[in-house]
């Protein structure tokens, strides 16, 4: 990456208004999975079969809303779209502190909670990623990777807000997670508004955009496979950190929030770490055979985790977690956010954003159940094995023989 490149997309005020937007909400809704895992385990000290089950009830109707934003983010303008969630989504935890108030915080009202914040996550991302083309220019992977970093350094703030619920109660940390959702909001206002290229969607444009955006991934083979194999990966991976990890935390270690909340933001740090790494190689060539790679280095990391080490490895392998999936899912999103079309970018960035964490959810369900039925670390093997399945498979696809036009 040269210079004068480097320099002038940290000169655009657009790109700096566009990440202080996706900091504040990423650093809510980092809060958020760390709020709802540790609800969930930790202070209703709910089994690990019904909070699989509740992760999956939260998360599944985000799937659809995800496919449903990248229409209307293709056919609006996705920055109005982003300042009216941001705007809408502190009734929630504002909702959740008037629960615990009235003491009737249990499962129901935790799940309202969580349907809200993740129906706005889901909504809100497609839109999200539409707008960072428009901030960057042609500068796509310095963009990607640049606001990937931003994202994971003020999801570790987020964490440690969060991890402070056994020491400040519910109540403050649910009202910071509401107020940094306003700050996204007002951050987002610094991004101009974009023409309106197309009637603006209602349900039946939109589903026909759906529709559009489905045939449009399925005709790019290239993103196509990438999606494939990101949303069979995470459908193990992404569900072992969901659900799998805050159990490791609290059954295995004995952890509690702050435990939880601290290996988490070692998790993003190295995700961070890895991108500001990722950021000085830019613009990659193959970025595929790297990001398949990366599948096998994934198997040792949770390995580190399945032997059950000293704290010092669960720490060490925490990082290393959080590194090597900053690699994966920057790669990933490089390689789809480059190669589609930009009448069709908002939609085909929502079905990535479905393989991210849609798949989630349904990971949730199934090593729940392995967690009450063979235990804790042996659910962790659904993920090892997947991942040297996936890198095998990604062998034989075209991600392996992707070339970057940048």
């Amino acid at each position: 990456m040269s210079e004068s490149s480097e320099v002038n997309i940290w000169r655009s005020g657009q790109f700096r208004a566009y990440l202080n937007g996706t900091a504040f909400s990423g650093m809510a809704f980092a809060m958020q999975q760390l709020l709802l895992n540790w609800i969930l385990v930790g202070i209703l000290l709910l089994p690990a079969d019904q909070v699989g089950l509740i992760q999956a009830v939260i998360g599944i109707p985000g799937v659809f809303l995800m496919l449903m934003g990248g229409a209307v983010a293709d056919r609006a303008d996705p920055r109005n779209l982003l300042v009216g969630i941001y705007l809408l989504a502190p009734v929630f935890p504002l909702f959740l502190i008037a629960m615990h108030g009235a003491d009737l915080f249990d499962v129901w009202s935790v799940m309202i909670w969580g349907l809200g914040i993740g129906v706005a996550q889901s909504y809100s991302m497609p839109a999200q990623q539409a707008i960072l083309n428009r901030v960057t220019g042609s500068q796509v992977q310095q963009g990607v990777t640049a606001a990937t970093a931003a994202g994971f350094v003020v999801q570790v703030i987020g964490l440690i807000f969060a991890g402070q619920i056994d020491r400040f109660g519910v109540a403050p940390v649910l009202l910071s997670q509401g107020v940094v959702l306003l700050l996204a909001a007002w951050a987002m206002l610094g991004v101009s508004r974009a023409p309106q290229t197309a009637p603006a969607a209602n349900g039946q444009n939109a589903l026909r955009g759906i529709r559009e955006g489905l045939q449009a991934v399925y005709r790019h083979k290239v993103i196509l496979q990438v999606l494939v194999i990101n949303f069979l990966s995470s459908i193990f991976n992404a569900g072992s950190f969901v659900t799998v990890f805050p159990y490791i935390v609290k059954r295995v270690y004995n952890g509690d929030a702050l435990d939880l909340s601290g290996l988490m933001a070692l998790f993003f740090a190295g995700a961070a770490i890895s991108n500001a790494i990722l950021l000085r190689f830019m613009p990659m060539q193959r970025p595929g055979r790297v990001y398949l790679l990366m599948q096998l280095s994934r198997i040792v990391v949770l390995f580190l985790f399945y032997i059950k080490g000293d704290w010092w490895l669960l720490v060490l392998a925490s990082f290393g977690w959080g590194f090597n999936m900053g690699v994966t899912s920057n790669l990933a999103r490089t390689i789809v956010q480059e190669s589609a079309a930009p009448e069709f970018r908002g939609r085909i960035l929502s079905v990535f954003s479905v393989g991210m964490v849609g798949s989630a959810p349904i990971g949730a369900i199934v090593l729940g159940w392995m967690i009450e039925r063979f235990g804790t670390l042996e659910a962790l093997w659904p993920a090892m094995i997947l991942s040297l399945l996936l890198f095998v498979y990604g062998l034989f696809t075209p991600v392996w023989r992707y070339r970057s036009d940048t």
